[in-house]
């Protein structure tokens, strides 16, 4: 750990090993935190946020995307129906060939720790700026002061219809960390195409389960403005009394979340919180806010929150697809449905993001 004396100051003795930035801002470093002889206040979480899981599973459908690409009309409606009973009720379900090459996957997960295991003071030189949605944030100390979530988080924008030939991912690891993480930019840059790609996808299937024209989504969200995020949640030895991620929503149309084998994910469904199993080879759907709007209320964006683990780190990546910020239009889903309101714009998601934390 490389701690620069310009950067970082430590708390009084009576608080070994925690540490503020310049500013005052409560620096996240999980080692020397977990050297001391209690969980550190700040990430101490109330008892009703800390209800024991029931050690049961969600039963979401595990839908396979190849019949996509096939056009079998009679499978792709079956898994429109599945996709609409599972988000009715709690607006999770997992896909399996997916197109997304899982060497890409793996060379994401890898890259995660380009990012995470810098120096301290280098991490904090790409932070995450006040009112903004790129950058590092650890804990989110920068916002908040209590409840911290025990974890930390590199974010970035990705436009969906941006010049073919911009590198816009590789651009900005260049200009946040330097030019030494330039292929860390190129795996993550590959990585959000890929995503966008599937997630266009992915709208087909939603606008076939709500009766609406196939292309209806696709449409409305080709020209989007997404957020990636990389998520790590290093090992605590408290962890029964802490979350690495608080119980939330997404105020995004929709999240596509690959998960670790460690697990941690879970859903809040018929009343209790059960886990969702972590598969290799599947990547997990949830409906977000905005999808909920879109879909004139009728399909469920749920809480979810992320657990830690007491000896294995945890990782994820995660992609939050937006429309477009200046998309605020009127549609309506079915034959009679019309809007009470207007669609949430993409500048909306932005403000959420800012104001809460919303990866899995």
């Amino acid at each position: 750990m490389e701690l620069s004396a310009s950067t970082l100051v430590h708390y009084p003795a009576s608080q070994p090993g925690e540490a503020k930035d310049e500013n005052g801002v409560f620096v996240f470093e999980s080692n020397l935190l977990q050297k001391q002889g209690g969980m550190p206040k700040e990430f101490l979480w109330p008892s009703r946020d800390l209800v024991n899981t029931t050690q049961e599973e969600l039963k979401e459908p595990l839908l396979d995307l190849d019949i996509m690409k096939k056009g079998d009309k009679e499978a792709i409606a079956s898994a429109a129906e599945l996709v609409k009973t599972a988000c009715l009720k709690h607006g999770f379900f997992q896909v399996i060939n997916h197109g997304i090459d899982p060497d890409l996957i793996n060379a994401a997960y890898h890259e995660t720790d380009s990012i995470f295991k810098l120096p301290t003071s280098k991490k904090l030189s790409a932070k995450r700026k006040p009112g903004g949605v790129s950058g590092y944030s650890g804990a989110h100390a920068d916002r908040y002061s209590s409840k911290l979530p025990w974890k930390e988080t590199f974010s970035f924008l990705y436009k969906h219809q941006n010049n073919s030939n911009s590198l816009q991912v590789v651009d900005y690891f260049k200009s946040v960390l330097g030019e030494e993480l330039q292929h860390t930019g190129w795996v993550y840059q590959k990585y959000c195409e890929a995503m966008k790609e599937l997630s266009l996808v992915i709208m087909e299937l939603l606008a076939i389960s709500l009766g609406v024209d196939r292309l209806h989504y696709r449409r409305y969200f080709q020209d989007g403005n997404s957020i990636m995020r990389c998520n790590y949640y290093p090992p605590c030895n408290s962890s029964s009394l802490t979350l690495g991620t608080g119980p939330h929503t997404d105020p995004t149309s929709l999240t596509i979340l690959h998960q670790d084998q460690v697990g941690g994910l879970e859903v809040f469904a018929d009343n209790k919180w059960v886990a969702v199993r972590p598969r290799p080879e599947a990547l997990v759907i949830n409906i977000g806010d905005t999808f909920t709007a879109l879909s004139n209320g009728r399909y469920k964006s749920c809480l979810h929150r992320a657990l830690v683990n007491t000896y294995m780190e945890r990782r994820s990546l995660v992609f939050f697809v937006c429309p477009k910020e200046d998309k605020v239009k009127e549609t309506k889903v079915g034959p009679e449905a019309r809007w009470a309101k207007p669609v949430l714009p993409m500048c909306a998601c932005l403000c959420a993001l800012r104001a809460r934390s919303v990866d899995s």
